[in-house]
């Protein structure tokens, strides 16, 4: 029996794009492969709205969170976390070697201007990391009035990690003033995990060069200089999966519509707050709330695993609280190609479930 997953990642991938998966196998050295990835590289730039230098990295988005904090950071990095993968950039700066401090407002609070303001301030960071989109938390930070703090700090670099937003949230890339901006195709782009993608600013890749040991497979110059040149990369790229986003890009750009697909997230977000709010509560406070998952306080203490075997029982799945949260809340996410009528059914048979 097929699952229908109301999870944070990897998403349900439609069938016509599963089938790009079988493209025929091409030299990633060869002239289709250059074409092949300019293409992606001129649709992303759409989906981002940025000017800026994409890149492809046969990885998951941690791959480009670690290459962008070791290749950015010079002098400091003030990692702003409202959650597990804001955590996780901290993580990776401390086994970098990397000099950084973690900045946390309190449980189910987003990250507001002023807060990177008084950190900016001091003088201490040339680098500022966002999580824009927290799976663990269901919260939303507002990247684009934190984009006009860090602007005023012109040797301050912007990363922002929009592994669970970018192609179901309006990110203006060039606008807010991201320097690097990332994320994985399992999540909102609707596609099998094993491939990320970013923009690079000229800022950070000028940044990069003046920074000693940035690795090797995770060389942010390395990647940057081999895109500029041809399109192509340093070692083997995942052609299958550049296959199916080259063609799912158009399917977001020219079938579905940007507008029209940021709406329908927004939507399926609402829906499922305002349910959460009549029979539980929400983790995020309001106006940080996520448009791709929503984490609702477990208030009546059922068993979210429990709940979890029966929904799988009638073919769909969602996800239990993350970390410390495990049980104390449950989350459902609403991101890629997920539709209004299936939303619908999974809140009415919880509601039968757990009889609300």
């Amino acid at each position: 029996m097929s699952i229908k997953l109301f999870i944070p990642g990897p998403t349900d991938v439609e069938p016509d794009v599963l089938q790009q998966l079988a493209t025929t196998q091409i030299g990633h050295r060869s002239k289709t492969a250059t074409e092949l990835q300019k293409r992606i590289s001129e649709k992303l730039q759409k989906l981002m709205y940025t000017d800026n230098t994409i890149i492809l990295s046969t990885s998951s988005g941690s791959g480009i969170m670690e290459m962008a904090i070791r290749s950015c950071t010079q002098k400091r990095a003030a990692v702003f976390s409202v959650g597990a993968f804001g955590n996780r950039w901290f993580d990776m700066a401390k086994r970098n070697n990397i000099p950084a401090d973690i900045f946390t407002p309190e449980p189910g609070k987003g990250v507001r201007p002023e807060m990177v303001e008084d950190v900016l301030k001091t003088g201490k960071y040339d680098v500022v990391t966002i999580t824009h989109n927290e799976t663990s938390s269901g919260i939303m930070n507002p990247v684009d009035t934190i984009g006009e703090v860090v602007k005023q700090y012109p040797d301050v670099l912007y990363l922002v990690d929009a592994v669970s937003s970018l192609g179901g949230a309006k990110i203006e890339v060039d606008k807010c003033g991201i320097d690097i901006c990332l994320t994985s195709t399992q999540k909102c782009l609707g596609l099998p995990p094993g491939l990320s993608v970013a923009s690079v600013s000229e800022r950070a890749y000028n940044r990069a060069k003046d920074v000693p040991y940035r690795g090797y497979y995770l060389d942010l110059v390395n990647v940057v200089d081999r895109v500029k040149k041809n399109y192509q990369y340093p070692t083997t790229p995942v052609t299958p999966l550049m296959w199916a986003l080259d063609y799912k890009l158009d399917k977001i750009l020219e079938q579905e519509g940007l507008d029209h697909r940021f709406a329908r997230h927004e939507k399926l977000a609402n829906i499922v707050q305002k349910w959460a709010l009549k029979h539980f509560d929400l983790y995020a406070e309001d106006g940080f709330r996520s448009h791709t998952v929503t984490t609702i306080l477990n208030t009546k203490g059922y068993s979210v695993a429990e709940l979890n075997q029966a929904l799988m029982e009638r073919g769909y799945m969602i996800s239990n609280g993350y970390g410390s949260l495990k049980e104390k809340a449950f989350r459902i996410a609403h991101m890629a190609d997920r539709q209004e009528d299936d939303l619908l059914d999974l809140l009415s048979i919880i509601e039968e479930i757990w009889n609300l």
